[in-house]
């Protein structure tokens, strides 16, 4: 179940409460865990009881196959025929089982009742166990890595993306978000791409991730089509600076190296390049300071700056800015085109923008308009 969780495509995180997904590893977890066993044997045993009692029952009386009457009137109805044995000359074990009968029959009522409530507290329970394998069956992302077809260490190398008769559905039954895209991101250069809400920017971003695979089209980058490599070798190559920045519960060196890749200089280097080195030295902790979850002890400006120190320290030759600057003040939208200006000259930088500001200096601007 963990397995496909982390393995599952945006579109069930999209779809999915993250509440739910909680409470698969949570409370549906513990009841497997710990619940349903005890309550798996608490029926099989009260079934065998019954099952005995019938057994019991039934050497003097099979009826008791067809129909549970009420114990008043099975315990009479007994007595009724073991009067009838008696006249009959019936040897002593008769008498003795239908007697057994009775004693047993008196306590019918009473398991039958504790049966039913532990077989319908049971699938009360058991209903975790199909929970868990209903998220052992979501469908997964394309494979991470494809062996027979890596790239090289150096892709991408001149860094032109081009895109060939893109097109793009959320879902099979959805119509079409991108019709028909062809345009080609000259490497090395800025563009900006600018639309209407709706228009399908942010759309064609998520393509260049593979978020979502074409219908029909293919994006190619330095002569690869982006299809045919692993998730791992494309997302890893690529660096994006999304609109709501994204921080996690840990440190400053784990927020800004999570695969611990880099060291402490680098890690300084890209700080004091994004405006942050200062603010971090002032910390007691320094890089090891800590940062709560989503980033609270932090400004909504400094975690944009954070996402900002992240691709300064990975130095991706492909960047793509997704409305980066929509939540941030003006000065700090500077520093950003600023920084942008002076350390990724050479690199294709992919803009979706909101201001004109973000365009004014991007060597080509890509209008959308319906896909």
């Amino acid at each position: 179940m963990h397995q496909c969780i982390f393995r599952a495509p945006m579109s069930f995180f999209d779809a999915t409460p993250s509440g739910r997904i909680l409470n698969r590893a949570s409370t549906d977890q513990s009841s497997v865990d710990q619940t349903i066993f005890s309550q798996v044997a608490a029926v099989a045993f009260s079934m065998i009881q019954l099952i005995g009692i019938i057994a019991v029952m039934s050497q003097v009386a099979w009826q008791v196959f067809i129909v549970f009457i009420p114990v008043i009137a099975t315990s009479i109805w007994y007595q009724v025929q073991k009067e009838r044995k008696k006249k009959k000359n019936s040897p002593l074990l008769t008498e003795g089982i239908a007697g057994l009968a009775v004693t047993y029959g008196l306590n019918l009522n009473m398991l039958k009742a504790w049966f039913v409530w532990n077989l319908c507290n049971m699938e009360n329970k058991i209903i975790s166990v199909e929970r868990i394998l209903q998220y052992t069956t979501i469908p997964s992302e394309p494979p991470l890595v494809i062996e027979s077809n890596r790239p090289d260490h150096s892709w991408p190398s001149h860094e032109e993306v081009g895109i060939r008769d893109l097109q793009v559905r959320y879902a099979p039954h959805l119509p079409l978000v991108l019709r028909g895209l062809t345009c080609t991101f000259p490497g090395g250069m800025m563009t900006g791409i600018v639309g209407r809400t709706g228009s399908g920017k942010s759309t064609l971003i998520q393509t260049l991730f593979r978020i979502f695979d074409p219908a029909a089209g293919q994006i190619v980058i330095d002569g690869i089509d982006i299809s045919s490599i692993g998730l791992h070798d494309l997302r890893s190559r690529l660096s994006i600076i999304p609109q709501d920045p994204t921080t996690f519960e840990g440190t400053v060196r784990s927020n800004l190296d999570p695969l611990e890749e880099y060291t402490d200089e680098q890690i300084w280097e890209a700080l004091d390049k994004c405006q942050l080195g200062d603010e971090v030295r002032k910390k007691e902790g320094k890089l090891d300071s800590t940062v709560t979850e989503n980033g609270e002890n932090w400004s909504m400006g400094q975690r944009q700056l954070v996402c900002l120190g992240r691709v300064l320290l990975k130095k991706s030759k492909v960047l793509v800015l997704d409305e980066a600057t929509a939540s941030v003040d003006t000065a700090t939208d500077n520093l950003i085109q600023q920084t942008l200006r002076q350390h990724f000259s050479d690199c294709t930088v992919i803009t979706i923008a909101h201001r004109i500001t973000s365009v004014l200096d991007s060597d080509m601007v890509l209008l959308l308009s319906h896909g």
